[in-house]
């Protein structure tokens, strides 16, 4: 087995004030604090009231958990200087989209101006991890394999189940609003890295793309590293449950480069397939059940946890993350970040109090719990 697998981790988190709940700008100040402790690995965000680290490359997931554990922490504790927290949520309960400022950067203007009203929704957040394969061609391979648990990542990450206030029935509205802008979705098969750069290159020789980075794919070989990157969660209240989630990632990424080196790989179904199952990650998160499409029938998703958590037990073993996968079953057990929500808001309904600051409030909790 190849000595890769590598891990990075990107979250998106949302500013909000502490007394109001609603989202806030980051002012200036702050992101020079930040910056200055963290050097390139925090940014501004498309919104003024986003802020976005980003791990450094990690040999392994303790290595993971520390870094990202040292983002989360720096970002709150200059945030408190201007009684401000970050949140780790996919899409703020009440604030409305139409009330947000973009960030003055040339990378954002250009978004802005290419994609205009479609732009201006983009009140979302989203965790990326980037999993190191130094093969270009073995990049390419992965993509129709490995998307076919993207929907199982987005299940148990879902955390955006209410927009502008208003409870969407949705687990993860923010794919609702990600899917509006273009190359976005499930990956299309290439045969090759050349067929992929070339097919890229066609859109960047027209001037629609300045390059790859602009390819927003639920999983992509990345622009910048030698890694497959999985877009597709939402991002994660909880440090450790974001951490098993890259764990999971990378234990799929293991399981799929041992098959190759015995000649096998895992069966390729069609896309329109896999988006259904997509479709239902997005609608239900784990509480309805995948399909599966081996079986031909819908499976209780803590079946098909079991299943493929015992599948991964020796990836799991040989990258030293068997407890991180097995803290997956505390999402199945106490619900997803949606289905927290859900409750925290209907208990504040019951109890006549402002359910959206409720749900703020118990957002704030859960990113500080494993600090």
């Amino acid at each position: 087995m190849q000595t890769e697998f590598t891990l990075g981790i990107e979250e998106e988190y949302l500013l909000v004030d502490l007394d109001t709940c609603d989202l806030a700008e980051a002012p200036s100040e702050l992101m020079q604090d930040c910056q200055s402790d963290l050097q390139g690995q925090v940014s501004p965000e498309f919104l003024q009231c986003q802020i976005e680290v980003g791990t450094r490359v990690c040999n392994n997931i303790a290595e993971a958990r520390e870094d990202l554990k040292r983002l989360r922490a720096c970002v709150s504790r200059h945030a408190a200087k201007y009684n401000l927290s970050p949140i780790a949520v996919s899409c703020h309960p009440f604030a409305d989209w139409k009330d947000q400022r973009f960030t003055d950067r040339e990378r954002y203007t250009d978004i802005e101006r290419a994609l205009g009203g479609v732009a201006r929704r983009m009140l979302i957040c989203g965790m990326h991890t980037h999993i190191g394969i130094h093969d270009k061609n073995h990049r390419i391979d992965l993509l129709p394999q490995l998307s076919y648990f993207l929907p199982h990542l987005l299940a148990m990450s879902a955390s955006s189940p209410f927009w502008q206030g208003e409870d969407t029935g949705l687990a993860s509205y923010r794919l609702t609003v990600f899917d509006n802008l273009p190359r976005t979705g499930l990956p299309p098969g290439f045969e090759s890295w050349q067929e992929y750069e070339r097919t890229a290159q066609i859109l960047i020789d027209l001037g629609e793309i300045e390059d790859s980075s602009k390819i927003w794919w639920d999983l992509r070989p990345s622009h910048r590293f030698p890694t497959v990157e999985t877009r597709i969660c939402d991002v994660s209240p909880r440090l450790e449950h974001a951490i098993s989630l890259a764990a999971l990632t990378q234990a799929l990424v293991r399981m799929l480069t041992r098959l190759r080196e015995k000649n096998q790989r895992w069966r390729v179904y069609d896309r329109f397939l896999l988006a259904e199952n997509r479709w239902r990650a997005q609608r239900y998160g784990t509480t309805e059940g995948l399909i599966d499409f081996g079986a031909g029938s819908i499976v209780r998703f803590s079946n098909l946890q079991d299943e493929f958590v015992e599948m991964l037990l020796k990836d799991a073993e040989a990258l030293g993350t068997l407890d991180e996968i097995a803290t997956l079953r505390e999402i199945l057990d106490g619900g997803t970040s949606s289905e927290r929500q859900r409750r925290v808001h209907a208990q504040a309904v019951a109890s006549g109090q402002p359910p959206g600051p409720a749900v703020v409030r118990h957002l704030i909790e859960e990113f500080h719990a494993d600090l």
